[in-house]
């Protein structure tokens, strides 16, 4: 019969791990700070700091509502005392914002539309590849861009499109002369579906690992080739995804300031790039504050649209309703 080792021998003693005295230690001060008695308000505490920052933004809202009732004071520069309607009326009978806001949707929209052509694909590959190498660097590929910041990638696409730049040097390889390439609607548009492709990959990659292989092996196996397969399985399975993609990649293009100020050259504003002006060069704030306000619900009316029609997809967290 085997004997069990004595305790008493140093050899066998156990040595209680520091990792745990620390986790002992946080769990002790847990205790002190927020006793067993407050368990029931756990849940508050812990969304109390969202609660707090979309607190903040209500505020801010309400401020912004409370500027654009006045107008601006030409002779002091500052706001008037009274309350009016007058900067709504100016923004809905000014034909120049009526171009601004529909340039701004229809950007938008195109972005959302080019954003998903390129991100199914690239997600579909990174999800499905059973190589580790190439998923790796489909990786690396996708988050490189968060290490650099919007404006400076716009900087690099001044360069690639320039008429100097890299584009146009290649295209010179072929006899072709110099295209203006920056400065107009399709560079804005451009540079928008560069900065948005890595969120839209971001939220189809969950979508589309949910969906089974067993489901194209299947389809296969009935006489499917791959793109009968991708468009009746794949498609209508990465639903959900493509519209939390498309909401997401909507919403930023329609808000965006950077790339129509920088690949626009100041002749392809959005309505940030309105609402900019505004604020900081004519120091008009109502009429910016105006703005601001028909721009939060215009994007709140496209949403709710989209959302009615199609539903909330990935961004629903699973809700039937």
């Amino acid at each position: 019969m085997p004997q069990i080792p004595s305790t008493d021998d140093p050899q066998t003693t156990f040595r209680y791990p520091l990792r745990w005295r620390i986790m002992d230690a946080l769990n002790y001060g847990l205790d002190r700070f927020w006793p067993a008695r407050m368990s029931p308000y756990t849940g508050w505490a812990l969304i109390m700091p969202a609660l707090l920052l979309v607190g903040i933004l209500v505020l801010g809202l309400f401020e912004m509502a409370d500027s654009s009732l006045h107008t601006l004071d030409r002779a002091i520069f500052r706001p008037s005392e009274a309350y009016t309607l007058e900067n709504y009326q100016a923004v809905m009978e000014s034909a120049t914002y009526g171009r601004v806001v529909m340039r701004s949707v229809f950007a938008a929209g195109l972005t959302v539309f080019f954003t998903l052509l390129l991100a199914l694909p690239y997600a579909y590959i990174m999800v499905r590849t059973t190589r580790s190498a190439v998923r790796k660097a489909l990786l690396v590929t996708l988050f490189l861009p968060f290490f650099i910041g919007q404006v400076v990638r716009a900087y690099g696409l001044l360069i690639i499109l320039g008429t100097n730049g890299v584009a146009n040097n290649a295209l010179g390889l072929v006899g072709i002369e110099p295209i203006r390439l920056l400065f107009n609607f399709p560079a804005v548009v451009f540079g928008l579906v560069q900065y948005m492709l890595p969120f839209a990959v971001l939220m189809l990659a969950p979508a589309l690992t949910a969906i089974p292989r067993e489901t194209e092996t299947a389809a296969s196996s009935l006489g499917a080739n791959w793109l009968q397969s991708f468009r009746h399985i794949v498609l209508p399975m990465a639903k959900p995804g493509l519209i939390g993609a498309g909401l997401v990649v909507g919403t930023l293009s329609l808000t965006d300031f950077a790339m129509p100020a920088m690949l626009g050259g100041g002749s392809q504003d959005f309505i940030a790039n309105a609402i900019y002006d505004q604020f900081f060069r004519t120091a008009d704030q109502g009429l910016g504050a105006a703005l601001a306000l028909l721009l939060v619900v215009l994007g709140s009316v496209i949403v709710g649209v989209v959302i009615a029609l199609f539903g909330a997809g990935t961004l629903g967290m699973g809700s039937k309703k």
